[in-house]
Order: structure tokens, then sequence, then C-alpha cells
């Protein structure tokens, strides 16, 4: 399985190859490095999505002894406190009571009443790169955009938000393969500080509510839906987290592959009518999240493979979204594409529940791109970063003639 290398920058620069080998030699792979079960087909990823028998979490039903694991490292806690309170990493019962309250703030009337406020910001950070003939797509546009949005959405004062990104980045970086201690010990130092960031500003909330998500969520615990303190920072840091790297990267994975592509972007700027379509054809083209990870809580079997209970399995989106059985041409870019069942955004309990926001933000980033820059190109060859799991570059330089 030499072709599959998530440490290696060839790979890392074009893993779609890769995955093609992966899903000819079958159904389901072990990869030691990692102590996985590699899942590279669609219907099987979609199936175990939606599959009870498998949780992001094993510790409602096990403790890490009764499964067969360690715990994590005592110097790791305060990451793992902030990240096990979340609901992306929560089973049902509580994943159920924490969705549920979460929710009422990404109806589709909510998502909708903040179409002028996410077009606007998106053109008035257009309007600043093309004022300056360009600049980093990444850190003037696809990272300020959705970041101000869901801190808007928490209650997030604006003189607070610099340290967002960091600290998203930071504990992001735990969700890679095998992550080094230097990682590690950001991420907790990220954990920490993001933490006790929120603990004031709920304190701050309870004593003078707003009209966020936050007092939204005191509210909710006080009218005994029993959100505890600390499942109310995890949700916070995890819409921060969830609700801006995909687009983040979605947006820049999405323009390099347009730069790539120039018969697909002449099209898109001859006819805006296409931006919904080729943003769901770029998420599937160059997946965002390209590893989700599962326990197999009681044992499973994938054709013919029995896969016991402890064990992990590695969902990969990315070679999902271009597997042939599902998608014709899955390695060519096309932006009418109409058929297209991507799962970029996961599947089952866990779907993204903020899917319709990220892709408001994605239409609105993109029309103002087109509308605003018609003539934006790539100044400079990007740099990918090096992660596997989270797919996205360093960032992308552009100009605007």
């Amino acid at each position: 399985m030499a072709a599959f290398d998530p440490w290696d920058p060839d790979f890392l620069a074009d893993p779609y190859p890769a995955y093609a080998e992966l899903r000819a030699r079958g159904r389901v792979q072990y990869f030691e490095p990692t102590n996985q079960w590699l899942v590279p087909h669609h219907a099987d990823v979609s199936a175990l999505l939606r599959d009870r028998r498998l949780g992001r979490t094993y510790q409602h039903r096990f403790t890490h002894e009764d499964f067969g694991r360690g715990a994590p490292a005592p110097e790791h806690e305060p990451f793992h406190t902030l990240n096990d309170h979340g609901m992306l990493d929560l089973e049902p019962p509580d994943h159920t009571r924490i969705r549920r309250l979460v929710s009422k703030a990404f109806t589709p009337r909510t998502v909708e009443r903040l179409k002028p406020y996410v077009a606007r910001l998106a053109g008035e950070l257009v309007d600043g790169l093309v004022r300056s003939g360009g600049g980093d797509l990444l850190t003037d546009v696809a990272e300020p955009l959705p970041v101000a949005v869901i801190a808007e959405m928490l209650g997030i004062p604006e003189a607070d938000r610099a340290p967002l990104r960091p600290w998203s980045a930071d504990i992001c970086g735990m969700y890679e393969l095998n992550p080094s201690e230097d990682t590690a010990a950001k991420a907790v130092r990220a954990s920490v500080e993001f933490s006790d960031y929120l603990r004031e500003l709920i304190a701050e909330r309870r004593k003078e509510p707003g009209d966020d998500l936050i007092s939204g969520l005191i509210e909710a615990h006080d009218e005994g839906d029993r959100l505890t303190e600390q499942e109310m920072i995890s949700t916070a840091v995890l819409l921060l987290n969830a609700g801006h790297e995909a687009t983040v990267n979605a947006t820049v994975n999405g323009w390099y592959a347009l730069f790539r592509n120039p018969a697909q972007l002449a099209a898109l700027r001859a006819d805006h009518s296409l931006v919904p379509t080729a943003i769901e054809e770029l998420m599937r083209y160059d997946t965002p999240l390209q590893l989700f990870e599962r326990w197999v809580l009681d044992e499973i079997e994938i054709d013919g493979t029995a896969i016991p209970r402890g064990a992990e399995i590695a969902m990969l989106f990315g070679s999902a979204n271009h597997d042939p059985a599902v998608f014709q041409n899955p390695g060519h870019l096309d932006l009418t594409r109409r058929d297209n069942p991507h799962i970029s955004f996961s599947a089952g309990i866990h779907y993204c529940i903020g899917a319709p926001l990220a892709r408001l933000e994605l239409a609105a980033s993109m029309t103002a791109l087109l509308e605003r820059a018609p003539t934006l190109t790539l100044a400079a060859e990007p740099k990918r970063k090096p992660n596997f799991v989270i797919r996205g570059l360093e960032g992308l330089s552009v100009e605007v003639g």
C-alpha cells in the first residue's frame, strides 16, 4: 500500500490516484501506521456514516480498558475535555440533546436572515482585495468571512476575534493522523486559552444576555435543558472550528482548482447561475475534509472481513467523492454536474449542522469575486499545508488586473 502515505508531500499534493489504487484493492484495508481500517468506496462510507454499530466515541458504553484502549495522556486532558463534550464527538442521548438546542440557530429561516449580512461582508472583503490589486485570497477573503459570521452568531465581540483563527488551527492540528507532541502541546494551550475566554464570556452573558447563540444556550440551560457550562464551551468551540475550517479550505481549494481548469472558470464567469452547482462540484473535486473516523462499537463485516469491536474505521471522504461507481469521470471538474451526492458534509446523525450556512458563505464569496474581480488570476503556485485530514493551502496569492 505504498501509494497511500498521508505524510508524503507528493501524496498530499494529489491523493486521488492513490485513492483509485485503494478502491481497486478492495472495500476495506488495514493500515498499520495508524492502526485503522481504511474504507475508500462511496457506498460503504455512506452506509457506515449511518451505521449505529459505529460511534464517534465509545465512552457512553465502555471504559477505555473495556474497549482495549489506553486513556489519553494526562497532559492532553484540557484538549480532550474540550473535544469530548462537543456534539461531534458525542453519541445519543447527549448528542441529540445538544444538537436539538444548537439546530435552532441554523434553521433555513435563520440562514436566510443572514444572507444580506454575509453578502455585504463578502463584498467589502473582495473590494479590499481589488483596491490592493490582489493579495492572499486565504487571509483577505476566505478566512475573515466565515470567522466573522460564526463569531457574530456566537456573540463574540469584534475586538476579541483576533485569536479565534489561531486557536482553531492549533486545536484542529489534533485531528491529523498521529499528531506530534508539539502539535498536542499547541492544541492543549489553545484549548485552555479558548475555554478560559468563553468561560468569562458566558459569565458576562449570564448578567447581560444578548441576541446571540451563547445567550440562547444559557437561556435553554436555565429553562431545564441541562446544558452544562462545559457543553456550552465545547459547543461554541466546535461551531467556530467546524463553522469556518471547511469553508476556508473549500474556498481556496476551489479557486485553485478553477485556476487549473481555465475552461471551467471561463464558463462560470460567463454564467453566474452556475454558482450553486459549482460549489457542490468544487467540494467534491477537492474535498476539504479527507477522512472521518468512527469507533467500532459492535463487530461489523465489510466484504467478508470482520472488523472487531474496539477497532477504528477511517472513512476516506476524498476517495468516496472520486468513486467512479457514483460519479461519471470523477477526475474531471464539471461545474454543471447535477447528480452530485458528495459526502463532504458527512451524513447520518453527524451530518454537518452548518451546511446551509457554509453554502451561503461559499456562494457569497464566489459571487462577489466573479462580479467585482472578474480578472482575478493566480499570482504564484501555492504551497499545500502539510496536513492530510483537513486539506488546505498555506495561502493563495492572486492578482486583479
